[in-house]
């Protein structure tokens, strides 16, 4: 089935896909910059804290000014246009809106939204991939209980990955590997709003005149946004973390089959099956030429000698041993793409990346020395970020989930590298957020094998 001309029918019956937008920040103005040209999609309304955060982004995105600012959402729902409001409830809401696009980035207002959306009958798709990481299989299980959709976000690097792994599937392939490229070094672990922007080799200046957000990019820099992007994946598409979590392997995407294969296969990781995310930097800091830093790729086991053959027929890129290959997406287009998710669930009732099970986490562990009275910051802050863990180890060990390490007073120390866990916090026991992740920490956790320890 064609997305393109299903949407097309779509828009000649003059039913168009109804969409809502939460959040009006960078995703969000992407989507809507490409979303003005989409066929059979209307935008019913964009709810945002500052609604003339929304106007200018639909400004600056080439919204005709007719189409914009429609008196409330009868009247948007009545002429074509878009209502843009602080009330996201009644965007939720709104009659007939199909689906719910969250763009917040708050994990906490994530979840609420979602679980409001649900409520209210509206498919989801979850640009907030902080608030997937955090709570997704137990939403993807209450969106399933209300007969609609919950998604991942095409464009982000999490649903193009799982695309990958079922690509690979599809076609009988055991996936050894799945994950993206960023820019990393050890160092980079410690970094702050304060110091990031010497990480990505600019200046403050230059990064405030493009209206970077130091915090965001702090957690694209910190290894946090690569633990939760792979979390996401994992539990999603069945891939387990490393015992350890993500390594950052340097690697150009030639080397990929090479590097992301088992160590006892002469590769980098500590099993098959699993998600890593390699670097564009050598540890000494020297560039990697062809590198995958906006990329995405998948790593796959060629299981006879006549597929071993005909990868090295084809050129295709293989390790030495022709025993594992890789393909790569070379980048991701971010909210240009989520057109995909919106057609995806309108026209084929499927999500791009859902999650099924609770198979991985992501925990905050100190940048530095943690004092007692001190409250954590959360994701791209100066306190904490977030390493990729198997779900029953964080559990095992209690540690704090990095989606709820903001606002939280430290009640004991904690070392410099030391996982933060629950007991070294103080937290309300009625916190609506963290009652939700003990939730699915409950009902979505899945067990695999004898390594399961009776704590979990």
């Amino acid at each position: 089935m064609s997305l393109y001309r299903s949407l097309r029918e779509r828009e000649a019956k003059g039913e168009p896909v109804r969409v809502g937008l939460v959040g009006a920040g960078k995703f969000g103005a992407m989507f809507l910059a490409q979303a003005r040209k989409m066929a059979g999609v209307h935008i019913v309304g964009i709810a945002d804290l500052e609604p003339e955060r929304a106007r200018l982004a639909l400004e600056a995105t080439g919204w005709a000014t007719e189409r914009v600012g429609a008196a409330d959402v009868e009247s948007a729902l009545r002429t074509g246009g878009t209502w843009l409001t602080d009330d996201t409830q009644a965007l939720i809401e709104a009659p007939d809106l199909d689906i719910l696009v969250e763009a917040t980035g708050s994990p906490r207002a994530g979840i609420a939204h979602a679980l409001a959306a649900f409520t209210a009958g509206r498919h989801v798709v979850m640009v907030n991939v902080e608030a997937d990481a955090l709570a997704g299989p137990l939403l993807a299980r209450r969106a399933a209980e209300a007969g609609v959709i919950y998604s991942l976000a095409w464009g982000d690097q999490p649903a193009l990955i799982c695309e990958h792994v079922d690509w690979a599937r599809t076609c009988g392939f055991e996936v050894v590997c799945a994950g993206k490229g960023t820019r990393y070094l050890p160092r980079f672990h410690h970094s702050t709003p304060e110091t990031v922007w010497e990480a990505f080799g600019i200046t403050a200046e230059v990064a405030a005149r493009g209206g970077m957000n130091p915090q965001m990019f702090t957690s694209f820099i910190d290894g946090s946004k690569s633990a939760i992007e792979m979390t996401a994946v994992a539990n999603a598409t069945g891939l387990v973390p490393q015992a350890e979590g993500l390594g950052f392997p340097p690697a150009a995407c030639r080397e990929l089959a090479e590097v992301c294969r088992p160590r006892a296969k002469g590769g980098q990781l500590s099993r098959s099956g699993t998600t890593e995310v390699v670097s564009s930097l050598r540890r000494d800091g020297a560039k990697i030429e062809d590198d995958l830093t906006l990329g995405t790729y998948v790593v796959v086991a060629a299981d006879h000698d006549y597929v071993r053959r005909c990868l090295g027929e084809y050129g295709f890129s293989a390790d030495r041993e022709q025993e594992h290959f890789a393909l790569w997406r070379p980048a991701h287009f971010i909210g240009l793409e989520l057109g995909i998710s919106i057609a995806s669930i309108a026209c084929r009732q499927e999500p791009t990346g859902c999650a099924d099970a609770f198979r991985s986490d992501v925990v905050a562990v100190a940048k530095r020395a943690l004092r007692v009275g001190e409250i954590l910051d959360g994701e791209g802050g100066f306190s904490v970020w977030g390493r990729q863990l198997p779900a029953t180890t964080s559990l095992e060990r209690g540690c704090l989930p990095i989606g709820l390490a903001r606002g939280l007073r430290l009640i004991r120390e904690v070392e410099e590298g030391g996982l933060v866990r629950w007991d070294d916090v103080e937290s309300s026991p009625s916190d609506e957020a963290v009652l939700f992740r003990r939730e699915m920490e409950r009902q979505c956790l899945e067990i695999e094998g004898p390594e399961r320890s009776e704590t979990s």
